[in-house]
């Protein structure tokens, strides 16, 4: 395709911020001329992004949070959707944030742009109803998980497969003890990866729990140390904040900025808020315990939603409970130490998890931003 190409997209939290700065990567190697507009984080933003909005604006967790933001929100929405009309895009692409990109997506459609959703809704989780609103929307949509495609075949949805990116870079093998040296941690104790989120909400959910629970593990494992990445300043915050009120001083917490990925590399288990960061623990092939806390009203409302008896991707990539979920009032400090202790001393199951991981593992390796990429031109064609 030659000459000036103007792609919109809008990610609304870190992970698709991410994803989209890949696939933005690998765009401008086969566009030379390619413009993006639209809202982004920093990683798109280091892209070329054009950002009009800032990408917090849009990261909300739950449907209480959302709807204390929704005035808010829907602002942003009308006002982009006018500026997108007024100065037509070649392409949308939607990253993720379905509740916000999905109806604008279909504002965009029926004026004739093309449009294309990266990350499939949880459909095959809960609200599959929003298949027919999908297809409405969409000129295509890019899956990043094997059982997404079939479901959209049947319903007569264009869809290609692209895999998840994190399975590209991250190697089939990593040796846990070349990842405790970097972070001159010592080789021969027992590590826990703590990851409770990435944004403040979670942690005012999380920390206070996540903190509690490392000193029940150590009254059982007295020289266990606990490496924590934070994503941000005031998460970090947050959770010194955690620390200090549960008079923890005295555990050896080490907190990282960034370095999920070393902090899964080097550890023997983790507890892992459930999210994107369940799925970089199981590409490390690590032993984990996926927990959340989230709003009652959310938590109930999407209970009685649900169609799986499991809420962690790599749960639902196994198809089957490769690893426990704790979850919301039974996420107490006990029951999770109980969980990480047994997980820790259960060399045999570790091994059986290792073996389900790398199945998964395979499975998501399909080169993802190139491949995604080469769907978004045959879109522009």
């Amino acid at each position: 395709m030659q000459g000036r190409v103007r792609i919109a997209l809008v990610a609304g939290e870190a992970s698709g911020d991410l994803l989209a700065s890949h696939l933005m990567a690998a765009l401008k190697a086969r566009l030379p001329a390619v413009e993006f507009v639209g809202i982004g984080g920093p990683k798109m933003q280091a892209q070329g992004l054009d950002t009009w909005w800032p990408m917090d604006t849009l990261s909300v967790m739950g449907y209480w949070d959302a709807l204390k933001h929704y005035r808010e929100i829907a602002g942003i929405r009308r006002q982009l959707k006018k500026r997108l009309l007024r100065d037509k895009p070649d392409i949308f692409i939607g990253v993720d944030a379905p509740d916000f990109n999905l109806g604008l997506e279909a504002d965009l459609k029926r004026a004739g742009i093309k449009t294309i959703h990266y990350v499939s809704p949880s459909i095959w989780a809960w609200r599959g109803g929003r298949i027919k609103k999908i297809g409405k929307a969409v000129s295509r949509v890019l899956a990043l998980f094997p059982m997404e495609p079939p479901i959209y075949e049947q319903a007569g949805i264009p869809v290609t497969y692209v895999g998840h990116p994190l399975a590209d870079t991250i190697p089939l093998e990593v040796n846990r003890n070349q990842v405790r040296e970097k972070l001159q941690l010592p080789r021969d104790i027992p590590i826990f990866a703590m990851l409770p989120g990435s944004r403040r909400g979670e942690l005012e959910q999380m920390a206070a729990t996540f903190v509690q629970t490392a000193q029940r593990i150590r009254e059982q494992l007295p020289n266990a140390q606990f490496v924590v990445p934070l994503a941000t300043r005031e998460t970090r915050l947050q959770f010194e904040m955690a620390i200090y009120e549960q008079k923890a001083g005295e555990i050896p917490f080490r907190l990282l900025f960034g370095h999920a990925q070393d902090a899964l590399g080097a550890c023997d288990v983790a507890l892992v808020k459930s999210g994107t960061s369940t799925l970089e623990a199981a590409l490390y092939k690590r032993p984990m315990v996926i927990t959340y806390k989230i709003a009652r009203f959310s938590y109930w409302l999407m209970k009685r939603m649900a169609y799986l008896p499991y809420v962690g991707l790599p749960n639902v990539l196994a198809g089957r409970f490769v690893v426990p979920e704790v979850l919301q009032d039974d996420a107490n400090p006990e029951k999770l130490a109980e969980q990480l202790l047994a997980l820790y001393a259960d060399k045999d199951q570790a091994e059986e998890i290792e073996e389900a991981f790398t199945d998964i593992h395979l499975q998501l390796r399909q080169n993802n931003a190139e491949t995604a990429a080469r769907a978004v031109i045959a879109c522009l064609n």
